[in-house]
């Protein structure tokens, strides 16, 4: 079984925006840590997140970017399981709520200047953004309008794990669930 971390000093409030509402976004907001430490910058996002989400049971992270790989992470009276991926972008957390809601943050690298920072994560917070994680970090933003995304432009821009066209969720009128499909998390 593996061990719990118990982090050792008091959370700090992450540096974090969040889109207004759930439904039919990319992202669900960005988050700008202030190191690659999972046990010094975990604490606070899971705090805030639980605030807003109900309880966060699994966080994916990809295993090359952070300093450390722990498994399970003691959160206030939570246990949150952290899962290490090879093949998640690294500008990408995906995290799992006790719901079994999905909510996919843009991650800011720690060393980005606080303005690109901010504009990154208002970015992934904006919920007429279409642009995937890593797509923000590398080109910056830009604004963009729903209703001017063309047929081909639609399949530019996939669904992190679903593979569903952006049209598919952007189209006035349309009656798809707004439920978004789950990664699967390993046990």
């Amino acid at each position: 079984m593996p061990t719990t971390v118990i982090p050792p000093s008091p959370p700090s409030r992450p540096r974090l925006s969040l889109a207004p509402t759930r439904g039919r976004t990319v992202l669900d907001g960005g988050w700008w840590p202030r190191s690659w430490d999972p046990v010094a910058e975990l604490p606070g996002l899971v705090l805030t997140l639980t605030e807003r989400h109900g309880r966060i049971r699994h966080i994916m992270l990809n295993i090359h970017t952070w300093d450390s790989r722990i498994r399970r992470l003691a959160v206030g009276p939570d246990v949150v399981r952290i899962g290490w991926f090879d093949t998640l972008d690294p500008a990408l957390l995906i995290v799992t709520t006790g719901r079994d809601d999905q909510v996919d943050l843009l991650v800011v690298p720690p060393a980005t200047t606080p303005e690109a920072a901010e504009r990154a994560m208002a970015t992934a917070a904006d919920p007429t953004n279409l642009r995937h994680a890593p797509d923000i970090l590398t080109t910056g933003p830009t604004p963009q309008d729903a209703t001017t995304t063309t047929s081909s432009d639609a399949y530019a821009v996939w669904d992190n794990e679903g593979g569903s066209p952006a049209s598919a969720r952007i189209h006035r009128g349309h009656t798809e669930s707004t439920t978004r499909p789950r990664t699967g998390v390993p046990a």
